[in-house]
């Protein structure tokens, strides 16, 4: 399968580039939002929600909404309606380093590395406009999110949202731990942070209290096993175990193992494929999106917009 990625710098969201690259996929964004969640009064609350716990972010959100200029646009930009997604991923960290697969289905991935600037510079792969599946930041922060493997859902923000909130507002894993553990999510979810001196795995949902765990890598569970069925379709405890049994791994040394079975993950119709491995340097400022046969960086010092194509699988 052959997959086609690109990069485009938005700055500010406020000069039309951002504008831009929203407008086509305008109407997928729209199909993705539960429209009875935003009704008037519904809007009204999503804003609520937002302005609550994300109000640094006010001011770009309705930036953003103006550029769009679509009726409902600052509801469907809260995320408070998206509809639930369910994916699998494998993450770790190396001293300075987060490393990760993203496994979902190809189709349904944006596949658009974004470079911003709405409060500070900020480099990530993009989802449902401005959220972010993963990312760092000029002060030598990264993010990563993935399923925390129940299929719950609640009254909360989006982890998308979440993930952008911390690389915009926070400059360190414990500054970030402290924002997350009073964030309310809509699903469960863990985050992997990193910054130049450590790293934490949080277990997030909206049925549980985050948790901190010391620990350099996480899957798609969070303290207790999945059921068995969904065992042998994610494999999330056989991936966690061979992260585990990796003593001291260096970022190239996880890079590779992410290349590689069971880590690799190729049923892409069924949503478990591995779209891209990412290897981000936050102390560096730079990122390496990584596939069997190609390599492709990008970083705060050379950020260079530009579409090019893989093979996966």
């Amino acid at each position: 399968m052959e997959l086609t990625f690109r990069a485009i710098d938005v700055g500010d969201g406020r000069d039309g580039r951002w504008a831009k690259q929203a407008e086509p996929v305008w109407p997928v964004i729209a199909g993705e939002t539960d429209p009875s969640a935003l009704e008037p009064a519904g809007e009204a609350a999503a804003r609520e929600l937002f302005a609550t716990h994300m109000p640094e972010l006010v001011p770009v959100l309705d930036g953003l909404a103006a550029e769009l200029d679509r009726p409902g646009a600052a509801g469907v930009l809260t995320q408070a309606a998206l509809k639930p997604f369910f994916s699998g991923c494998s993450m770790a960290s190396a001293p300075g380093a987060l490393v990760r697969n993203y496994d979902f289905d190809p189709e349904h991935c944006e596949r658009t590395v974004v470079a911003s600037r709405f409060l500070r510079p900020v480099i990530g792969m993009g989802d449902f406009l401005w959220g972010l599946l993963d990312g760092m930041n000029d002060a030598g922060l990264a993010v990563a999110l993935s399923f925390g493997g129940r299929f719950v859902h609640g009254r909360g923000m989006s982890i998308l949202l979440v993930v952008r909130y911390l690389l915009e507002t926070c400059a360190s894993v414990d500054e970030a731990w402290r924002v997350v553990a009073g964030m309310p999510v809509s699903t469960a979810q863990n985050l992997i942070l990193v910054d130049r001196e450590q790293a934490a795995v949080v277990h997030l949902g909206p049925d549980r209290k985050a948790a901190r765990v010391d620990e350099g890598c996480v899957t798609n569970h969070q303290d207790a096993p999945v059921p068995a069925d969904q065992e042998a379709w994610g494999a999330t405890g056989r991936r966690l175990a061979a992260l585990r049994a990796m003593p001291d791994p260096s970022a190239d040394e996880l890079v590779a193992a992410m290349l590689r079975p069971p880590l690799y993950q190729t049923r892409y119709a069924e949503g478990m494929g591995t779209v891209y491995t990412a290897d981000y340097r936050p102390a560096q400022g730079r990122v390496t999106y990584a596939w069997p046969a190609h390599r492709h960086e990008q970083s705060f010092e050379r950020f260079t917009p530009e579409e090019w194509t893989v093979r996966v699988g």
